[in-house]
Order: structure tokens, then sequence, then C-alpha cells
């Protein structure tokens, strides 16, 4: 008889999100757009990411691409996975120009 073990079995994470697409990601405190350029069991990296300080009406940023407040980083920028709450792909060109 095969004993059971008290020992979590360990799973292969994954992740929805695509590198190389461009996302819009509302963490636990802030926004973010970026192209997603790796992604590890913990975290991800985005280029040409921006903190969206102000988005506007949401439906209104995601058809058009048109955000109030625009912050965009020098460098490239991580996020913990599990700050993520929702992220949606980016349709538009990324911002980055400060607005």
């Amino acid at each position: 008889m095969q004993k059971l073990s008290a020992e979590p079995i360990a799973e292969k994470q994954t992740c929805s999100l695509r590198v190389g697409a461009a996302y819009f990601i509302r963490t636990v405190t802030y926004h973010y757009t970026g192209r997603i350029a790796r992604i590890s069991d913990y975290d991800i990296e985005l280029q040409d990411a921006a903190w969206i300080a102000d988005s506007g009406r949401f439906n209104a940023a995601l058809t058009t691409g048109e955000l109030n407040e625009v912050e965009p980083f020098p460098d490239s920028v991580v996020i913990a996975r599990t700050a993520i709450v929702d992220a949606t792909v980016w349709n538009h060109d990324l911002p980055r120009e400060v607005k």
C-alpha cells in the first residue's frame, strides 16, 4: 500500500499574459501600460512602460487609447505577479510622453 504524503504537490505555474504583447495592467495600488519583456513565476518585466496616474473613464481609455495622466518609466519596470488585479491587451500605441 502506498503511503500518502503530507507534502504539497508543486504545480507548474502558468501565466495567461503573452511576452511581446502590450497591456494595460491594474495592480492593487497603480495602473501601468507596457510591453511584456519577461515573465517569471514571481514577476513580470515591462518595457516601454508607464505609470498611469489617471486613466480617465476606463472604457474610454481602453477604447480610444486616451489617458489623462501618464508618467513614463525611463527604463523597464518589474511588477510582482501577486500585485496584479487584472490586465487587458492594449490595442494602441504605448504612451511614452509625460501627460
